[in-house]
């Protein structure tokens, strides 16, 4: 990357940095292009592009900062399928201005990517930043719920009472915080329920993609089929559930810290619920 880009980039990434009222927001994705389905099946997939792009425009227009990190610092992949007006509310003009976005970002670069590690996420200092946000996408279930480094990041967020916030199928990495999440999915995959003790967020109320939606989008793999569902998963480890009355229409819940919204469309209300909780307080 010339210089000259390279400060651009930072400049919009940081713009942040000459106002005293400014937050830190890191964003989390998934490492991964595929989610593993039942019957060795594979589906590609990546991060929503409305449920990344809505809420970082919706910060760095609001004069936060953002950082992006992935589990070991490789740049995430775009679902293909999510770039399309009707996740826009069928405004082509705001697809595409999202999109620019994303690419001014370079945050899919393979080479110019400014996408950072977990680990090089706690060099920095935990309390460098204000609030966690985890788009969706079906990424997230095949990395970010096992994930120790996001588990021992979010239960410092817990600990301090950051805003953390997750969307669609997002909200499957709170169970990075169990004791062994990779026992307790097992659990799942075998058995169709588990059990645990102990979990972060047990009592929480929360969202996250419904049963009834998955079923309704299963098309969408080919044939294929998901090991588990997230809303069951999230029940069973002690979160308390509370869905949409009209399947994919927008829904956000908040408990304390935390921030959930349901589906694709739920992404701007809960950019915008960061946004509000991240003003100054008198």
């Amino acid at each position: 990357m010339r210089p000259i880009a390279r400060l651009a980039l930072a400049m919009t990434i940081s713009a942040a940095a000459f106002n005293a009222q400014a937050s830190n927001v890191l964003i989390v994705l998934s490492d991964s292009d595929h989610l593993d389905l039942k019957d060795q099946k594979v589906f590609a997939t990546g991060f929503y592009l409305n449920e990344l792009m809505q809420p970082v425009k919706l910060l760095l227009d609001a004069g936060h900062s953002v950082t992006f990190a992935t589990p070991t610092g490789k740049a995430p992949t775009l679902d293909q399928s999510s770039n399309d007006k009707m996740y826009f509310n069928n405004d082509v003009a705001a697809l595409q201005a999202h999109k620019a976005l994303l690419d001014q970002l370079k945050v899919t670069s393979k080479g110019e990517s400014p996408v950072i590690s977990l680990a090089r996420v706690e060099q920095i200092g935990y309390e460098h930043f204000d609030a966690v946000y985890v788009p969706g996408g079906h990424a997230p279930m095949q990395d970010l719920l096992h994930s120790t480094a996001l588990g021992k990041l979010l239960n410092n967020f817990h600990d301090n009472g950051k805003t953390t916030a997750l969307v669609c199928h997002g909200p499957i990495a709170l169970l990075s915080t169990l004791a062994d999440p990779v026992a307790f999915t097992r659990q799942l995959e075998t058995a169709g329920k588990a059990s645990t003790k102990g979990w972060t967020y047990a009592g929480y109320k929360f969202t996250v993609i419904s049963n009834q939606e998955e079923e309704l989008a299963k098309g969408l793999l080919n044939g294929g089929a998901m090991k588990f569902y997230p809303q069951t998963a999230l029940e069973h480890a002690g979160g308390v559930y509370r869905s949409n009355t009209s399947p994919w229409t927008s829904n956000v819940v908040i408990d304390r810290e935390l921030v959930t919204g349901q589906n694709p469309g739920s992404a701007l209300d809960v950019g915008k619920a960061i946004v509000e909780r991240l003003k100054p307080r008198n």
